[in-house]
């Protein structure tokens, strides 16, 4: 009689509480667990639609007592229209070219990720890293992901957005841009072209990561209209001002 192999259990695991990046006068936790083995695809993609995010090869969502802050969004495809400001910031960087490339860091990238740091979160963990933990963060995956390169004409690397796939849509994990004037709007322009990415794709959305009404670092996510909330009853259209200062 063939046996049937005794499948891992899958621990979650609580973080110590830390200095809440976003909301400074909160602690965070958060709830982790591994993705490993030869189902980590599977495994990832059913908790990307609960709400967790990837960084490496774990899968975490907040877990703060007390606090709801950290909303889960994604971006409805399907219904997605670029208009006003967006429209105009999707017609400023068409000169810009995409490039889809293994996940895999190089010294060009490491260069514009530091800049970005120390331009936009200089007193953040990240303004710190050394190429090694950059290779980490880029390379060390189980599932499907890649990077997006945009280049300027002369090829000048000026964005990168770390992407994963699964069998719904693209997540944005982690993306950094030019800090240049000449280059402004950048950050919703990656997001942009990771929704028209998708729809080429035959995707349904595009994850955004985590929305907090109260942090301006978040804020723009709003603008990108239909966007969908998880709470208790599942995932829900989320009404938001598209146009967050």
């Amino acid at each position: 009689m063939e046996q049937t192999p005794l499948k891992r259990p899958q621990f979650f695991y609580t973080t110590a509480p830390l200095p809440c990046p976003y909301l400074s006068d909160r602690l965070e936790r958060k709830l982790v667990t591994e993705l490993a083995g030869p189902v980590s695809d599977i495994l990832h993609e059913g908790l990307a639609k609960s709400g967790f995010r990837r960084s490496h090869s774990i899968a975490y969502a907040p877990a703060c007592p007390g606090c709801k802050a950290c909303v889960p969004v994604r971006v409805d495809v399907k219904n997605f229209e670029r208009r006003r400001s967006l429209a105009r910031i999707w017609k400023r960087n068409a000169h810009i070219t995409t490039h889809v490339v293994p996940a895999r860091a190089t010294s060009e990238q490491f260069e514009l990720f530091t800049e970005y740091q120390h331009s936009r979160h200089s007193s953040s963990d990240m303004a710190n890293m050394g190429f090694y933990e950059y290779s980490a963060m880029i390379e060390d995956s189980p599932i499907e992901t890649y990077l997006v390169e945009y280049r300027t004409p002369q090829s000048d690397l000026v964005g990168v957005c770390l992407t994963d796939q699964t069998d719904d849509g693209l997540s944005a994990v982690y993306s950094f841009f030019s800090s240049e004037p000449e280059h402004s709007g950048l950050g919703n322009f990656v997001v942009l072209w990771l929704i028209d990415h998708a729809r080429t794709l035959n995707l349904p959305y595009v994850y955004l990561g985590y929305w907090i009404a109260e942090s301006p670092k978040m804020a723009y996510k709003t603008r990108f209209q239909p966007l969908e909330e998880l709470g208790p009853e599942g995932w829900q259209p989320l009404e938001a001002d598209e146009n967050p200062s």
